[in-house]
């Protein structure tokens, strides 16, 4: 079941999941995983039709479409590299749909093993903060990003993936 939330400060989007697995594979699944789980026939940017998600595993990496001829398209940076607990990333991509490195909003994710094991279970929070850089829009992106074609959808195909 996903949970979701509004933070009061600032504006953002806060959800969650439990998903079967450990951190560890939980980690691995939305990072190195993420094309098995991210619609990209839907969610892409780029030009042409999308291959796969790519998240660079450091801090500072890039984050990234590939597409099917090989060209990239930026989605944004990774801020902060720590498996398998947590990874944040700089989403770069503006209220039209377009790579823009001036919009900065960041996408948390921390993975907590959940007692009671086995089978693993974690539960894995998402924080979509920063809101506010989409300016007047940014009511309008949040409403996107906490619906079941934002966060709250993709968390649901995630879990399914890490299961």
């Amino acid at each position: 079941m996903v949970e979701q939330q509004q933070q009061q400060a600032g504006i953002a989007v806060r959800q969650s999941v439990v998903v079967e697995a450990s951190p560890e594979r939980a980690f691995y699944v939305f990072t190195d995983g993420m094309t098995s789980w991210w619609p990209t026939d839907s969610h892409s940017i780029g030009d042409r039709p999308m291959a796969e998600a790519v998240i660079e595993p450091r801090t500072g990496g890039r984050w990234y479409e590939r597409a099917d001829d090989g060209t990239e398209c930026d989605w944004g940076r990774v801020l902060a590299w720590e498996p398998p607990d947590r990874v944040v990333l700089a989403w770069q991509i503006s209220a039209d749909w377009t790579a823009d490195p001036s919009i900065h909003t960041e996408i948390e994710v921390r993975f907590t093993a959940e007692d009671g094991s086995p089978p693993a279970r974690t539960r894995v929070d998402l924080e979509h903060r920063g809101l506010e850089s989409f300016g007047e829009r940014a009511e309008q992106m949040r409403a996107i990003f906490a619906s079941d074609g934002g966060w709250n959808g993709l968390l649901g195909r995630f879990a399914a993936k890490a299961a």
